[in-house]
């Protein structure tokens, strides 16, 4: 097990060429392929590089990329729009969707003994390991991960292991997987690199991955106050000590420690990256640390039109809405169907403000009785997109028309933010 590349800091900023240098010394390292699979994450990613690095991939190894899938998890396809901005010059003949209810086999089972035994108790039940077929039975002698580590509310710490068995996972991991992570906690998750859904994917990988020619590229991305983008590090290798080595640098460039609460934060969901709540649900997973009790949220999304990217968890969460934790786990003993889809459960939980403060949430495309229904606040986008005006606002503290404070967050993906005197 190997770090074949590792390059990273707070003042770095590598740059294309940069990138191209370190995938060529890898290759060199590791040796051609005869038939590579790219497993890049999708849209939702933008930001991550890892498009970049999925089309420098192909322009090095040309015919030798046989097949690359987005690690969609439960997200809907990527469409040929999307494909050509996120991965220019590529064939789209290349791609291949991935199908999280069918198209998946069980590497193995993690024992319920482990997995209570990492959530200290509070989650008994074994959990399948689950990828997309091609990973297993696509004959590739190189399946190549590429991502971004950067802080996030179900596993602590994205990408890695993650971008397969949740990116190309099946429903009853990736289910389960949200699920325990949820009733472990969320604020005992978010940022934290060693999880117990971290040590339950590294046990997957080291029982059951060992004929699986895996190798991970991890970046990380650093936005500034300005919204101007830095790469500061990329790690490629294909072991744990990669990851740990990339989410070391993400917790300082990527955790941003405020000296107070505030009571206001502004939220901005990127119409390009954020389309449901689903997703653009980071603006509340990434703030909630650092939000005053009884303070307020107020979410900015142009382009959200719907609250589940797949049509079951759209159904499931306009039927049971955002409720507290407490109410959530209820409700999922109670129902059949809640109960069938955990991660539509884990989603509604993480989703909540627990009734410590509001979420106003003003969604382009949604009327305000739908998001009313949810247990959200509706918010006028046109008013409040006046009253915001995000073309001019950086990240931090600013102060409205009316002289009230607030804390503004341009993409709350890129992010994690932690008011003092409250803990990770």
């Amino acid at each position: 097990m190997t770090t074949y590349y590792a390059k990273g800091g707070k003042n770095i900023s590598l740059t294309t060429e940069d990138l191209r240098d370190a995938l060529a010394e890898t290759f060199n390292k590791v040796g051609l392929p005869e038939r590579a699979l790219l497993l890049p994450p999708d849209a939702t990613r933008l930001f991550s590089r890892a498009g970049e690095l999925t089309v420098l991939s192909h322009e090095l190894l040309g015919d030798r990329v046989t097949d690359i899938m987005p690690a969609l998890g439960t997200h809907s396809p990527m469409k040929p729009d999307q494909l050509d901005h996120m991965f220019p010059g590529i064939p789209h003949e290349l791609f291949r969707p991935h199908f999280w209810r069918e198209d998946v086999v069980t590497l193995g089972t993690v024992p319920g003994e482990y997995v209570s035994e990492v959530t200290g108790g509070v989650y008994q039940k074994p959990w399948q390991a689950q990828v997309n077929r091609l990973l297993r039975d696509g004959g590739h002698d190189l399946i190549f991960s590429l991502g971004q580590v950067v802080p996030h509310e179900v596993i602590g710490m994205a990408n890695y292991n993650k971008n397969i068995f949740v990116g190309t996972g099946g429903q009853e991991g990736i289910n389960e997987s949200h699920f325990l992570s949820a009733v472990y906690g969320i604020e005992q998750t978010l940022g934290q690199a060693n999880t117990p859904l971290r040590q339950i994917l590294n046990y997957a990988q080291d029982q059951f991955c060992s004929n699986m020619p895996l190798l991970y590229a991890l970046t990380v991305i650093q936005q500034m106050p300005d919204g101007e983008l830095h790469t500061r590090g990329l790690f490629i290798g294909d072991d744990h000590q990669t990851f740990f080595d990339a989410a070391e640098l993400a917790c300082q460039v990527n955790i941003t420690h405020l000296d107070r609460a505030p009571k206001h934060v502004v939220a901005y969901l990127d119409p390009s990256e954020f389309k449901s709540t689903w997703l653009g649900n980071k603006a509340i997973y990434r703030s909630r640390l650092a939000i005053a009790d009884g303070g307020r949220l107020t979410v900015l999304g142009p382009a959200v039109e719907e609250f589940g990217e797949d049509k079951e968890i759209d159904r499931l969460i306009r039927k049971y809405g955002y409720r507290t934790k407490a109410e959530i786990l209820e409700l999922v003993e109670a129902n059949e169907d809640l109960a069938a889809n955990p991660s539509a459960a884990a989603h509604l939980v993480h989703g909540s403000h627990e009734n410590r403060f509001e979420v106003v949430y003003a969604a382009g495309k949604l009327s305000a009785e739908e998001i009313e229904s949810v247990n959200y606040t509706a918010g006028d986008l046109a008013a409040l997109l006046k009253k915001y005006d995000v073309s001019k606002l950086t990240d931090g503290w600013h102060h409205d028309a009316d002289g009230e404070e607030f804390y503004f967050l341009q993409n709350p993906a890129l992010g994690l933010w932690q008011a003092e005197g409250r803990s990770l």
